[in-house]
């Protein structure tokens, strides 16, 4: 099992859209080529950090999605299996 690196600061920061946009960003450049060996990588870098901002915002919002359905299920308020207001954490 490998071992994921922490993801920057700057990163974590980003929202889901934010972080798709920038993704999308690196995607093209990487795509256009004639970067440097050295920036590819920091390119390929910067994208799994941003990709894994990315998944773990789309975690977050299945976690939410399912405990919406489980209080359904149980006959609560959908309302009460989270907390009104607050954006999707992602983990």
């Amino acid at each position: 099992m490998t071992e994921q690196p922490a993801v920057p600061a700057d990163v974590a920061s980003l929202s889901y859209e934010q972080a798709r946009e920038e993704l999308v960003a690196v995607v093209s450049q990487l795509e256009a080529g004639g970067a440097s060996l050295e920036q590819s990588l920091a390119l390929w870098e910067r994208g799994e950090a941003l990709a894994a901002r990315c998944e773990a915002w789309l975690e977050g919002a299945r976690q939410r999605l399912d405990a919406a359905r489980s209080a359904t299920n149980a006959g609560q308020s959908p309302v009460s299996a989270g907390t009104p207001g607050s954006p999707i954490s992602p983990l």
